[in-house]
């Protein structure tokens, strides 16, 4: 009897352990296209905002309120541009708060 319930056991653990292999690998397998798809993307950023910074350094001779209010809004693209690309690259840690010394510090 006891030999039935190890064998039991044990098939049990084994199915829950491929069950446990498949969706590791299926969950690694996600997160490799979506480094390449965030890779692909900053790659596309990073020419965006080369493209924008070239129209940028051109003189702007027409002195239109218009005109002004697009370069503007240009201007502030590219720096939109630039904090997605920071933060899709910036990798934080986090780390846990220290506990206090003193029960006074924890005041």
């Amino acid at each position: 009897m006891g030999d039935i319930l190890t064998l039991i056991g044990f098939s049990v653990l084994i199915i829950l352990l491929g069950a446990s292999i498949y969706y590791n690998i299926k969950f690694a397998l996600t997160l490799l296209r979506v480094q390449d798809a965030l890779e692909d993307s900053l790659d596309m950023l990073d020419e965006r905002y080369e493209s924008i910074s070239k129209v940028l350094a051109i003189p702007l001779f027409y002195d239109s309120r218009e005109v002004r209010q697009v370069l503007l809004d240009i201007e502030k693209a590219r720096t939109a541009v630039l904090n997605v690309a920071k933060q899709l690259t910036t990798i934080e840690e986090t780390t846990e708060p220290e506990p206090p010394d003193s029960p006074e510090e924890a005041l």
